[in-house]
């Protein structure tokens, strides 16, 4: 996790908030995750700038869909992958998702924005597992977990809102 990274992701008004969980929510992006995952099988490879738009929107969903389901309010990507570190760090979700996460948002830029046409390699298995496994979580996360996640966030808020820039 870059603490820099985080701090400033805490002092955003958009960056990271606590929020009350949302099930309903986190549903609905799990559901949003999945239709992704459709609509890329359907991509064919034929679009660098969509497959990489949808790789990236598959993985974020599943992420914020976790994120809604702890209750936490992130509207800046940079942000939703420092948590997604966090949380990794806290043994939430599995290490290098964030990873993959950064990666691929760095690359859906890339060819969305600046046209570099970059390739994405696509592996649906794999793409797949990502959002089984983020799925699993919040379908089996605890309170514990919950509250973990919750106070190690809150606590990193509090400290960071109240430092220097």
């Amino acid at each position: 996790m870059d603490v820099k990274k985080l701090k400033w992701c805490c002092k955003q008004k958009q960056g990271i908030k606590i929020i009350k969980s949302n099930d309903n929510l986190a549903r609905e992006y799990l559901k949003s995750a999945e239709e992704t995952l459709s609509v890329l099988r359907n991509i064919n490879n034929k679009s660098n700038m969509w497959l990489a738009t949808t790789k990236y929107y598959c993985e974020y969903f599943s992420i914020y869909a976790l994120l809604q389901k702890i209750g936490i309010k992130c509207e800046i990507h940079d942000c939703v992958v420092e948590v997604a570190k966090l949380l990794e760090e806290i043994k939430i979700i599995p290490n290098n998702y964030s990873k993959k996460l950064e990666d691929d948002k760095d690359l859906r830029i890339d060819n969305q924005y600046y046209l570099k046409n970059r390739t994405v390699n696509i592996n649906i298995r794999e793409l797949s597992e990502f959002v089984l496994t983020i799925k699993n979580k919040v379908n089996s996360i605890t309170l514990n977990e919950i509250n973990k996640a919750r106070n190690e966030i809150e606590e990193r808020i509090n400290e960071f809102k109240n430092s220097e820039p």
